[in-house]
């Protein structure tokens, strides 16, 4: 099964977006639990974090475009996150990774992401950042060229005030945004972004810090990450 994340390095999995993630998962939560991952695409990311955290993980996506081995490793479903085919009480943590933007309206699928959970359980959501000036500098997939294609169309879509995910522009959301939609549904609700890139870049941890002090990191950073626990009790119908 994986291994032992005391460090990013210590990670398998090669991507070491995963490995931060599964470092940071693991020293909030800890190991071995059951996790949902609510827009999992394919299900190999999915699958390569349950490896690492050693967890019985269920993956959602709303497109059943499963990839034939990350199926052999954890169960993935087709299913839309606004109407999750689970129990109440049915998960110890709830993991979402750039899903939030494509769901409308997201606050739905944040609803039942709580629903889900159980008392003691926690969550760790990452979306764009929609105050960001530049994205997709750390997709490894994509060309240098493609970078700058992406960046121009949003930056386009900006300036005629179209740079919304409603829109189809993957904006994601602000810190605010994200933030006021979490606290709706749960009790502890903590910015993890910082800790997420200084464990992705830990020999820049010193530039990171100076962009945080002069208040950049809302514009710098592309991406957001929140994480938390307890979720509030569900409204009666």
């Amino acid at each position: 099964m994986g291994a032992d994340c005391e460090s990013p390095s210590a990670c398998r999995g090669g991507d070491p977006k995963l490995e931060a993630i599964a470092l940071l998962l693991q020293r909030r939560f800890g190991r071995r639990l059951r996790i949902l991952a609510v827009g999992c695409g394919d299900g190999t990311e999915a699958a390569v974090l349950a490896d690492l955290l050693d967890a019985r993980l269920t993956g959602i996506d709303i497109l059943d475009r499963f990839h034939r081995d990350a199926r052999r490793r954890v169960e993935l479903i087709a299913a839309d996150a606004r109407q999750l085919p689970f129990a109440e009480n049915a998960f110890d943590v709830v993991f979402s990774y750039h899903a939030l933007e494509h769901i409308a309206p997201a606050h739905e699928a944040v609803a039942e992401m709580r629903r889900v959970l159980r008392s003691t359980g926690g969550f760790w959501i990452g979306t764009p950042n929609r105050s960001r000036l530049l994205g997709y500098l750390g997709s490894r997939d994509a060309s240098t060229r493609h970078k700058v294609q992406w960046n121009v169309t949003e930056w386009w879509a900006r300036f005629r005030g179209r740079f919304s995910n409603e829109l189809g522009a993957h904006a994601g959301f602000t810190s605010r945004e994200l933030r006021g939609m979490l606290e709706s549904e749960f009790q502890v609700v903590e910015n993890e972004t910082s800790d997420y890139y200084a464990h992705l870049y830990p020999r820049y941890r010193w530039l990171l810090a100076a962009l945080e002090h002069l208040g950049l990191d809302k514009f710098l950073y592309p991406s957001i990450y929140f994480a938390g626990s307890g979720p509030k009790p569900t409204p009666p119908s």
